[in-house]
């Protein structure tokens, strides 16, 4: 086993027993396997392009099986069992309909590739080394490290394009550029540079697949607008729904309508509120339980209803509430139960045996939805508070949260704030502080949460138009960018921001480890990318 994808790795070095996640060697390595048969793939899908040959199959199945890949998405062996054969089934078919156009077939060891029929064989296979972070076409570090953070970005930009396609919106350039990087990484000799425009590209594209899901998200349910979300309860049945995705929300909405269950959120389905066609449609979905992802193994214990997990980010359930967890698409954990389409008969079903609240409990509210429109609709308020020096700066507060001792530094920092300031937050990261109440500067709450972590699509839209109402760049805006990372579509964003040459960024609470030094270096040398330091230090040195 070898892994260093996400923040929390071993040491601050790399997982090779078992994952801090707790991802055993077995799916560590099948997680590899299935990234080896992707690669195949691509280099048949680009052979593919230069005939003529797309397929949409192949297209939406890349990113989907790269997304279930991401860490704490799904521990289940039998499942990339499954996935490895489609993949190697897609690409058969796909080799067949480029040989048809006059297209060549790579010779690649990985286009040939063929899966062993039963779990033992292919977990015999993948213990080979094959694909993911130790199967690399070169041996120089500093190429190696840039190989592995467009991975790892590959990894986060295909979360957003799967949540996407879930919603009918596509964008082709997205899959062109998967599709020849997964292939390049099988090529040695393309060069440090090549790599690193490949991270500027990766960041380039995920911007594309955040704004093909902020359209999707947009165009079915809405623009989010400032909502009131209660952390109380209602005396009534109750299922509690977690992860990132609206569809599935919608879903169990429609189906649990009239049944007596109230619906309630957790983690980054906060902002879920903020949709006027979710939360408008549907009265029971009613409040938010909970706080942070690393902290559900000790608060899902108290829920008294099912819970629904849609995507990442899923911790190994505790055997105190391991029985009302149901998990759907590609999230899954073994002995957990599984729900294949969006029939949530199953969840429902369980809701009602169990007794839910049985008395009403008044609650903090918290306020979400102030995403691009509602931001930019008051932007006349924001741009005179700025000239007249009622706001002194905004802090862009955001990104992923983890158990990992020194996350308590982005709530004190919040916290030593000047009260003339803003903090703008997204993310799982906001769980830190998301239940500050921190006032207001003329009416525009000093709080505003963006969303969820895709919605740093909304941030840059705002920091862009305010730069063109400032007639500056964003990097000459009184905004500050403190950023926490976890996992990839941190890393995915984080490329994002380079790409878009945002400087001054404070990364923490500890730099990835598959950044060498010398990437490092060329990162701060461009972009001056800093560690976090203490709340009080960095304060100073941004305010003066």
């Amino acid at each position: 086993m070898f892994c260093y994808q996400c923040e929390q790795t071993s040491h601050g070095k790399v997982c090779d027993k078992i994952g801090v996640c707790s991802k055993d060697e077995t799916t560590s390595n099948l997680q590899d396997l299935l990234v080896y048969t992707l690669r195949g793939l691509s280099l048949v899908a680009e052979e593919g392009r230069k005939v003529g040959v797309v397929d949409a199959a192949v297209d939406r199945h890349l990113p989907a099986m790269l997304f279930s890949t991401l860490t704490n998405v799904n521990f289940n062996p039998e499942r990339f069992k499954a996935w490895i054969k489609q993949t190697v089934d897609l690409r058969e078919s796909l080799k067949g309909k480029v040989k048809a156009a006059g297209g060549a077939i790579p010779t690649h060891a990985s286009v040939a590739f063929a899966p062993a029929a039963d779990l033992t064989g292919l977990i015999a296979q993948a213990s080979e080394g094959k694909g993911g972070m130790k199967d690399n076409p070169d041996s120089d570090a500093d190429i190696v490290s840039l190989q592995h953070m467009v991975l790892f970005g590959l990894k986060g930009l295909s979360a957003y394009a799967d949540h996407a396609n879930i919603l009918g919106v596509e964008n082709k350039e997205i899959y062109d550029w998967i599709h020849e990087s997964m292939a390049a990484a099988t090529k040695p000799g393309l060069g440090m540079d090549w790599w690193f425009n490949a991270c500027v590209k990766t960041g380039q594209v995920n911007l594309l697949a955040m704004e093909a899901l902020d359209k999707a998200n947009t165009e079915t349910y809405g623009h989010p607008k400032p909502t009131a979300v209660t952390l109380g309860q209602r005396k009534n049945k109750a299922i509690l729904i977690t992860g990132h995705d609206l569809k599935d929300l919608e879903e169990l909405l429609k189906q649990t309508q009239g049944k007596g269950i109230d619906v309630y959120t957790h983690g980054e389905m906060l902002p879920c509120h903020g949709y006027p066609k979710l939360k408008e449609t549907y009265p029971h979905l009613y409040g938010h339980f909970g706080t942070a992802w690393q902290n559900q193994q000790k608060e899902f214990a108290q829920f008294p209803g099912a819970i629904l997990f849609t995507t990442n980010c899923l911790m190994k359930p505790a055997q105190s509430y391991a029985d009302n967890v149901f998990t759907h698409g590609l999230v899954g954990f073994p002995g957990i139960k599984h729900v294949e389409t969006y029939d949530f008969s199953p969840v429902i079903e369980h809701a009602l045996k169990m007794p839910g609240f049985t008395a009403d409990v008044p609650g903090k509210q918290v306020l979400t939805g102030f995403a691009r429109n509602a931001v930019l609709g008051v932007a006349d308020k924001v741009i005179e508070a700025v000239k007249s020096g009622a706001i002194k700066r905004f802090f862009l507060v955001a990104g992923c949260d983890g158990a990992k001792p020194g996350r308590n530094y982005y709530t004190e920092f919040v916290e030593k704030l000047p009260k003339d300031t803003v903090v703008l937050t997204l993310a799982c990261g906001k769980f830190r502080f998301f239940d500050k109440d921190l006032g207001d500067i003329g009416g525009i709450p000093r709080l505003l949460d963006m969303g969820q972590c895709n919605d740093a699509y909304s941030a840059i839209q705002v920091a862009v138009a305010l730069a063109n109402a400032f007639n500056c760049g964003v990097n000459d805006l009184p905004l500050s960018m403190i950023l926490s990372w976890y996992e990839q579509k941190a890393v995915a964003i984080l490329l994002t921001l380079v790409a878009l040459g945002i400087k001054d960024i404070r990364l923490g609470p500890t730099l990835p480890a598959f950044v060498t030094p010398n990437v490092l270096k060329v990162l701060v040398d461009k972009l001056n990318i800093m560690p976090i330091t203490t709340p009080d230090q960095d304060i100073k040195a941004i305010l003066g």
